[in-house]
């Protein structure tokens, strides 16, 4: 799979808001993009250069001890069963 990597940062989505900014920002979403979970999914469905998301071990420690960023962990997870654009690297 050729294309686009993007090494997370979990330190960029510990609030709804952050999280919004960041996402728009690693994958060119629109101004309209809603900025909440669903609004995540549904752009996420749309990606259709291949990506590879880039997790380390600290970054997915970061994750796990952060509500929020768990939530959208599970998100871009679930996005790689949906999209074949999608997929995810651990390093």
């Amino acid at each position: 799979m050729a294309g686009k990597e993007i090494r997370i940062d979990a330190s960029r989505i510990t609030s709804r808001r952050d999280m919004a900014e960041y996402m728009k920002e690693l994958f060119s979403f629109p101004d309209t993009f809603g900025g909440n979970l669903d609004a995540l999914h549904d752009s996420l469905s749309e990606v259709s250069e291949d990506t590879v998301l880039i997790f380390d071990a600290p970054t997915l420690r970061d994750i796990c001890d952060d509500k929020y960023a768990w939530k959208v962990l599970r998100v871009l997870l679930d996005e790689t069963d949906e999209n074949p654009h999608i997929r995810v690297k651990l390093v």
